[in-house]
């Protein structure tokens, strides 16, 4: 099992706001420091379900994305793309006509940064 890792991303739709990711996967890790480094080109956007229920990494928002579920894409269908202020605000409704299943891939993602802490 990997030592938990934290990334931040943004989106271009949302400017100066972060979301904050938590990694617990060796391979996703590496992957995101890949992405961070410039190495990794093509699956670069963050995927992952949803869960609705603040983390004290994320106080932001009031939902996370599951650690256990986060990968990241290169293309994805249009139903689980949006913005992370309007998932927050229509929290309500993710996970069924929304968001089917809680899952949300932002095609405009964009690993910034990893956290130290």
């Amino acid at each position: 099992m990997a030592t938990a890792t934290r990334f931040a991303f943004t989106q271009p739709s949302s400017p100066g706001v972060e979301f904050i990711i938590e990694l617990t996967d060796d391979a996703t890790i590496a992957h995101a420091r890949r992405i961070l480094s410039g190495d990794e080109k093509n699956e670069i956007h963050v995927h992952g379900r949803i869960i609705k229920q603040r983390v004290p990494y994320n106080p932001k928002f009031s939902f996370h994305i599951d650690p256990r579920t986060i990968r990241f894409f290169q293309m994805a269908i249009e139903v689980c793309d949006a913005n992370m202020v309007y998932v927050e605000d229509h929290l309500d409704e993710a996970g069924g006509a929304f968001l089917p299943g809680g899952h949300w891939c932002p095609w405009d993602s964009k690993l910034t940064r990893e956290l130290k802490e």
